[in-house]
């Protein structure tokens, strides 16, 4: 297998995606970590991009509502290089309509070895880490097998 390399710049490029009752959640943890995310570029799904622009008063860049095609735009960014962090603040005590899309994203995001937290706590040690603020070697995994097998 020949894994490639993908250089994370030092300026990363963070999605931040909640669920309607992980939103005040958070932008409570945005609001908190300001000073760690004016130095990188934002991007948001919907209501929760508008709510953490209001809340930081930064620009976030704003995608679709999850629902509608946000989750797929930000799997899309991230396969084709244009995220290199995801935050989801989802909520596993609540079913969701789009529950495909989610684990589309979250499947996505495993598969591009991008750094994903899916609550405050890993969220913290992630945007506290170091390694946010430098460049960062990732290895994507070779799937030219996967690419290359026989469809018979």
């Amino acid at each position: 297998m020949n894994d490639q390399i993908r250089v994370l710049a030092g300026r990363k490029r963070i999605a931040l995606v909640a669920h309607d009752h992980k939103k005040a959640e958070l932008i409570e943890w945005a609001i908190y970590n300001k000073a760690y995310l004016i130095r990188h570029e934002l991007f948001g799904t919907g209501t929760t991009g508008r709510l953490l622009e209001d809340a930081l008063d930064i620009p976030v860049k704003k995608l679709l509502s999850g629902p509608l095609g946000g989750d797929q735009q930000i799997g899309s960014m991230i396969a084709e290089g244009k995220i290199d962090v995801l935050i989801f603040f989802w909520d596993p005590m609540e079913a969701q309509p789009h529950d495909t899309d989610i684990k589309a994203l979250l499947r996505l995001g495993v598969t591009w070895n991008i750094p994903i937290a899916c609550d405050r706590s890993s969220a913290d040690f992630m945007i506290t880490s170091p390694l946010m603020l430098e460049p960062y070697h990732i290895q994507i995994p070779d799937y030219s097998v996967y690419l290359n097998r026989s469809l018979r």
